[in-house]
This record gives C-alpha cells, sequence and structure tokens, in this order.
C-alpha cells in the first residue's frame, strides 16, 4: 500500500471559486497597495481620500507620504474629527507589512463611523517602489528596490 503526501500547499484545498472571488472582493475593499495609492496623489483633482500616517512624530519626521495627515494611531480617537473630513474615505498607513498601526487606526476610524482601506505596504514599500517623501530636512526621492518594481511594469499586471 502507497501513502500518498499531500504537498503543504494543497494540504488545505484551495475553496471554490465563487467563495474566492467573494473573499478576493472583500479583500480588495479592505485594503489598497502603494502603487494605487501613489497614482491617485498624483491624480488631477486629488486622490478622493484621505491619507493618514498614523505613526509616531519621530517616525513621521523621519519621512512621510507628501499629502498625508499625521494622525498617530493612539490619538485617532481625540482628533479624528478635528483632521479628518468625514465626507471623504480614509487610507491608513503605518510602517510596513509587519506593522499593525495602520490596522488599528483604520478599526478606531472605522467604529468612529469613516470609510476606511488599509494601505499594504506602509512607508516602507512606499520607499522600496521609489516614491518621494518628505522628511524634516526637505523632500527625498528614492531609488525604487527593483525587488518591488518590475523593470517592465507589464510584468507585474498590477
Amino acid at each position: 500500500m502507497s501513502v500518498t503526501t499531500v504537498n503543504p500547499v494543497l494540504r488545505v484545498a484551495p475553496a471554490p471559486p465563487a467563495e474566492a472571488a467573494a473573499y478576493f472582493r472583500a479583500s480588495l475593499a479592505f485594503h489598497t497597495d502603494v502603487s494605487d495609492v501613489a497614482a491617485a496623489m498624483a491624480a488631477a483633482g486629488g486622490p478622493g481620500f484621505t491619507l493618514v500616517d498614523c505613526r509616531s512624530t519621530e517616525s513621521w519626521d523621519q519621512g512621510h507620504v507628501p499629502g498625508a495627515v499625521h494622525l498617530p494611531t493612539a490619538r485617532v480617537a481625540e482628533q479624528a474629527g478635528r483632521l479628518l473630513d468625514p465626507a471623504l474615505p480614509v487610507v491608513t498607513y503605518c510602517w510596513g507589512p509587519a506593522c499593525d498601526g495602520a490596522t488599528r487606526a483604520a478599526l478606531a476610524l472605522a467604529e468612529l463611523g469613516h470609510p476606511v482601506k488599509e494601505m499594504r505596504g506602509g512607508f516602507e514599500y512606499w520607499v522600496r517602489e521609489g516614491f518621494a517623501y518628505e522628511t524634516r530636512q526637505g523632500t527625498e526621492h528614492p531609488a525604487a528596490d527593483p525587488l518591488t518594481v518590475p523593470v517592465d511594469a507589464d510584468d507585474c499586471g498590477c
């Protein structure tokens, strides 16, 4: 009798296509990526949302996305009403994929009644993709990390 080994990827079978479509559609309602945020921020007429950097003041001073509003996660409840237009959706970001500050800020904003998404990759991927950022000293223009930005934009399909 032979023992069939299932690889780690297929140990749990993929969801049926309709369930997968619903999951991924829902995921896009909660998340956006750095490239889409950059394109929206550069669009004529503005992005149609408020970008919120929810990191500490020290982190903000070290570098932040141009046009973002600084609203640390711990201050969302007390300052959101003063800093954010309730008619505009909010997109939150923190350091990077391993930081859940943007998730906590998004939760706090949603509980206050704001429509909200989280920018996957955070400030780390903003910089890695080569987008300009502001510091206390001025604007920085980093080189794109070739591991995050395809040489041929058609390679990604994003």
